[in-house]
């Protein structure tokens, strides 16, 4: 699915060290991104402000995905700190979702009943402009080992709750060695039988799927599930479906979750392209969100209706099993809401 125009820019993996490493290289400044891409930033229309608020972030390896000379990139557009940023228009705000009321203790949001989400880590690998926890108060959600402790004890003495999530920010930016010694703390538990992985680092730095990784995760009794973050099917390159088949190898079957943005994904073409490159890499559809309304993100909203009308054709040309649930998030509510 990569742009030919793209393919002299590819750089072997081996080429870039450790998942690690890339992290720490990662692109951090709206000109360098641009000059790599061969674009003035003059014709950009960039924000200066927006990127101060939530900076630019780009590992190469995402960044050798978009195409050379073209500001309009779908996969540039979604990290891309632009001027359209700097319109809040109502009914846009810092914590769209009020997870702040679902906060009972650092590290552990509790919205639905059977589940709980535990922010592993505050780190990203990239920073998507209309991330709805762009402004999430991390440095309050930042435990340590002790502190964590606490929230061990809040799943145990509730046994409705039989999954966690792993989310963030970017719960595979922390080191395997954390993420192996929280997921043993929580299989003491035996109520718990489910461990989801929310993640895009595999997407933007697919090394991240590694021994390493591997190694913990597929010694865990808990029923492991990992949720991809694809949002065009320009962001499934070789690598990625190379990641894909390890975790179908060790048995897991990655799902993939997307944002319905206005001139990235917003077409039925688009998005059958990518539910069928996805399931040609082994990944299965699991929703299509419609964007949460954070501060800075209004440029990328569809509105509901035309979301619906979207999704209808795509399950017009789609066999079922490749059509993800078209899904809004709601403040309170004890699901997503289904459109």
């Amino acid at each position: 699915m990569i742009p030919q125009s793209q393919v002299s820019c590819q750089t072997d993996s081996s080429d870039r060290g450790t998942w690690q490493s890339q992290l720490i290289s990662a692109i951090r400044d709206p000109e360098v991104l641009c000059q790599r891409l061969r674009l003035n930033t003059s014709d950009l229309s960039l924000s200066a402000q927006a990127h101060k608020d939530f900076p630019l972030l780009v590992p190469i390896a995402f960044a050798e995905l978009m195409e050379t000379g073209n500001p309009d990139d779908p996969l540039l557009l979604q990290v891309l700190n632009r001027s359209e940023e700097d319109t809040n228009p109502p009914g846009y705000s810092d914590d769209p979702l009020q997870e702040q009321g679902f906060n009972p203790l650092p590290g552990l949001v509790h919205k639905y009943p059977g589940r709980v989400l535990l922010i592993v880590t505050g780190k990203c690998a990239i920073n998507c402009r209309y991330c709805f926890r762009r402004s999430f108060a991390y440095g309050d959600n930042n435990p340590g080992r002790q502190d964590w402790q606490a929230a061990i004890s809040y799943i145990r003495e509730r046994s409705n709750i039989t999954e966690v999530i792993y989310s963030g920010g970017d719960p595979l930016s922390a080191p395997d060695k954390h993420l192996a010694w929280l997921t043993e703390q929580l299989e003491e538990i035996p109520h718990l039988k489910r461990l989801r992985i929310h993640t895009r680092l595999p997407v933007v730095i697919p090394d991240r799927i590694n021994d390493d990784f591997l190694s913990w995760v597929t010694k865990s009794r808990l029923r492991t599930q990992v949720v991809l973050h694809i949002n065009h099917p320009n962001e499934i390159g070789e690598e990625l479906i190379k990641a894909v088949k390890k975790l179908i190898n060790a048995g897991i079957q990655p799902l993939n979750q997307s944002v319905l943005l206005r001139g990235i994904n917003d077409s039925v073409e688009t998005l059958q392209a990518l539910q069928e490159a996805g399931f040609d890499a082994g990944i299965m559809p699991y929703y299509l969100f419609c964007l949460d309304r954070v501060r800075g993100a209004s440029h990328f909203e569809v509105p509901l209706n035309k979301a619906h009308k979207i999704w209808t054709e795509l399950q017009q040309r789609l066999p079922g099993y490749l059509v993800p649930r078209l899904a809004l998030e709601e403040p309170g509510e004890n699901s997503k809401t289904l459109l």
